[in-house]
């Protein structure tokens, strides 16, 4: 209930933000199927950088095909034994899974109120994950919309460490192709927001 009240109070620029956190997050929770990669061929972008990687990831949608595009997401993130990437902070800041990171983002979602879904058994510290968190602060989901300084502390200690990082191996890696362009969208994004909570934190 409250988060319905405080829906009005969420900015348009804002709910952009969380749809593209959102969509992230779609992306790479599961291999896209047709439906979500004709949704992803209709975007355009606009002459930034942000815009080019987004009209890039269109282009490449209209090219995939769901079969392919499921191999590219096992390759990646499955593999036999392991993918050929582990998105998950733990791994990237320690070189481990289940490690510190994940023990403070688990203190964070409970005073943010999140939990993870019954049907999700991977460590909560995964990408699609965390771009699923945010969002969800942005518009309110757990509650209260959160604030702009919530928002900050939540990226700067869960998001920020990493996220580049993972998303510029995303583009890189062998397996990519439709990957490799939801990298080039993830990395433009991670920048524009780290600079915007730069500049606001004064």
């Amino acid at each position: 209930m409250t988060a319905q009240v405080q829906t009005p109070e969420v900015t348009a620029e804002d709910r952009l933000r969380a749809d593209l956190y959102n969509f992230l997050g779609l992306l790479l929770a599961r291999p896209a199927d047709q439906g979500t990669l004709d949704q992803t061929a209709g975007l355009s972008g606009d002459s930034s950088g942000l815009g080019e990687a987004v009209s890039g990831l269109a282009r490449v949608a209209r090219a995939s095909k769901p079969k392919a595009v499921e191999r590219e997401f096992n390759a990646l993130f499955i593999g036999l034994g392991r993918g050929e990437l582990l998105p998950y902070a733990s791994y990237y800041l320690t070189g481990f899974l289940n490690e510190k990171p994940l023990a403070r983002l688990r203190q964070d979602m409970l005073a943010h109120q999140m939990t993870r879904s019954d049907n999700v058994f991977e460590p909560e510290d995964s990408i699609a994950s965390l771009m699923e968190m945010m969002a969800g602060m942005i518009v309110g989901r757990f509650g209260n919309a959160a604030t702009l300084d919530q928002q900050r502390t939540f990226f700067n200690n869960h998001i920020a460490p990493w996220a580049t990082h993972f998303y510029t191996d995303l583009e890189a890696a062998k397996s990519s192709v439709f990957y490799a362009s939801v990298g080039a969208v993830g990395r433009e994004f991670m920048a524009i927001e780290r600079e915007a909570f730069r500049m606001t934190a004064d």
